[in-house]
């Protein structure tokens, strides 16, 4: 961690700042990450894809979650999770109503609505007990998550599993969030947002800040540096445009469901792709109606109406 603080001291204070609020999540996510690997039997899956080589012990992947593993936002879902169990009220899930609406239609996620949900999320779970968000987050998943998983990316990481290479979330979602998806997919670990706690209980703070774009890139390169890992063997799946400082570090990297802008640098960088939808944009752009449907209907017609005058 010095060396990759020690770096930055050509920055401005500014830039400087910024940056090690990247690398600080990025090693607080892969130390995370790693002390939660467990060796877990891997689950049947359908498909044949063509990647990666058989044998490779020095490669793994990585992959994004919302909308590349997963139809929709984790955060929204867990978000209905912590509803359901009286956690926050009603306004707040319109709130978060809003925010799944603007990612599935205006097809990129906006860094205010990613400060909102994560302000929103530290503010529901402060004071609340590790354990507690762990257990409720398997439920969460049966309810909400299982069966929004993209068959066509689980057999692409089936297919690393089955080749004997480690496979990673790299998430902005909680990282508890991330670990029970990826030990119910099989896959070696996650890499998510830390959030703050002290004595098991949290503190409505993050360590640095959101894993989202460069923290991303830098939480991969610190688990490849402490896992002894060659990124240039590695493959990396993400469908946004905001992952590509994690796609750029491997030599395999793949553009899953893409937004417009990763699919425009994916074919001029001749970066594989793989569409899963059954249109350009998300498979189902309604919100489930537990959501409630005032809030959705009104907050989809608002993405609808600035997604349109964004064409």
């Amino acid at each position: 961690m010095l060396t990759g603080m020690a770096a930055l001291g050509w920055l401005t204070p500014r830039r400087r700042s910024a940056t090690a609020r990247s690398v600080l999540a990025g090693e607080a996510s892969a130390e995370a990450a790693r002390k939660s690997t467990q060796d877990l039997p891997v689950p049947d899956a359908a498909g044949e894809p063509d990647f990666p080589v058989h044998g490779d012990d020095r490669a793994a992947a990585f992959f994004d979650l919302d909308n590349t593993v997963m139809q929709g936002a984790a955060l929204f879902h867990f978000g209905r999770g912590l509803y359901k169990r009286k956690f926050f009220e009603t306004r707040d899930l319109a709130r978060f109503a809003w925010q799944q609406a603007w990612f599935r239609l205006a097809g990129f996620e906006d860094p205010e609505h990613m400060q909102d949900a994560r302000d929103s999320a530290l503010s529901i779970v402060k004071g609340h007990r590790v354990s507690e968000l762990k257990s409720i987050g398997e439920e969460i998943y049966d309810e909400y998550m299982a069966e929004r998983i993209w068959p066509g990316t689980r057999a692409l990481a089936q297919a690393h599993l089955d080749a004997g290479q480690k496979v990673w979330l790299v998430t902005a979602a909680p990282v508890e969030i991330a670990q029970v998806i990826a030990r119910r997919l099989g896959l070696t670990g996650a890499l998510g947002t830390v959030a703050e706690s002290i004595g098991g209980v949290y503190t409505g703070k993050l360590v640095g800040e959101p894993l989202h774009g460069p923290a991303k890139a830098e939480a991969v390169r610190a688990l490849a540096a402490a896992e002894g890992l060659d990124l240039t063997r590695c493959a990396a799946y993400s469908d946004s445009h905001n992952d590509i400082p994690m796609l750029s570090l491997v030599g395999h990297p793949y553009a899953i469901n893409p937004d417009s802008k990763l699919r425009r640098h994916a074919r001029e960088l001749d970066w594989r792709l793989r569409d899963y939808r059954t249109g350009r944009k998300a498979a189902k752009v309604g919100i489930p109606a537990a959501a409630g449907v005032g809030a959705v209907a009104g907050g989809t017609a608002a993405a609808i109406a600035l997604h349109r005058r964004r064409r």
